[in-house]
């Protein structure tokens, strides 16, 4: 399957780019643009074609859907943008699904799942999933993005792109899943409180890990499991023997 991205933040689009290896390595990229003009001239070129276009609602000269004005798109639409105000409004101009930033790799998933199946959403459908979409965004309770203050510098840390945490003697870190390694000022207890319990595992006193960042799980003596993540820390990660019930629970 063909993607167009269409994006004009590089640290989202590069996000999502990576979040589509994790979870459906079989599309292919074949375009990325950043505004309304550079996204009608590259839909209008013959010999580009998509599947599906991961569309961003505000872009640098005007809203997406001034291209769905100007063009009759065929590719499937996902729409990504952080703002739910345009759910209702993106799923009458046809979108197959509506992404709220950040999201994770099971909404992103989803989403890719719609795009395979040869189906259409009528009115009523779509009024629905748009009205699901408002509704889970005004009741989220766990915490989309973490704040990380490094001198001067405030960094907003997407939780969706977050591999694990550990702790080393009284420092705690975050490892993203590009490798990036923030230190921490606040402690785990107190964030795990604040992640989807979903998607996030404490599995030792030094770690916390989430779930796209587990690859693969061993056995190992004393009733223990010992857990293959990626970024690869240069320890190994074992689960607590007693957690090991809830981890494999929590797994599932």
């Amino acid at each position: 399957m063909k993607a167009l991205i269409i994006e004009d933040e590089i640290p989202a689009r590069e996000s999502l780019i990576r979040a589509l290896e994790r979870v459906a390595p079989d599309i292919r990229i074949v375009g990325a643009t950043v505004s309304v003009k550079e996204t009608l001239e590259w839909l209008r070129t013959p010999g580009n074609k998509a599947d599906v276009i991961f569309m961003d609602v505000e872009l640098q000269d005007g809203s997406s859907f001034e291209i769905l004005r100007q063009e009759d798109v065929k590719a499937k639409i996902i729409m990504t943008t952080a703002y739910d105000k345009y759910a209702v409004k993106a799923f009458e101009a046809g979108s197959v699904d509506y992404l709220l930033k950040p999201f994770d790799d099971s909404g992103l998933l989803r989403a890719v799942g719609r795009c395979r199946v040869p189906s259409e959403l009528d009115g009523q459908k779509a009024l629905m999933a748009a009205m699901r979409i408002l509704e889970r965004s005004k009741s989220e309770q766990f915490r989309r993005r973490l704040v990380i203050r490094l001198g001067r510098q405030i960094i907003p840390v997407p939780t969706s792109e977050i591999a694990y945490f550990y702790v080393e003697g009284k420092n705690k870190y975050i490892v993203m899943d590009s490798g990036t390694r923030y230190y921490m000022d606040r402690q785990t207890d107190a964030v795990l409180k604040e992640l989807d319990p979903q998607l996030f595992f404490r599995v030792s006193r030094n770690y916390i890990l989430s779930f796209h960042a587990i690859r693969q799980i061993e056995t190992i003596p004393g009733g223990r499991l010992k857990v293959n993540v990626v970024p690869q820390p240069e320890e190994e990660v074992i689960v607590a023997r007693l957690r090991v019930q809830d981890f494999l629970n929590w797994l599932e």
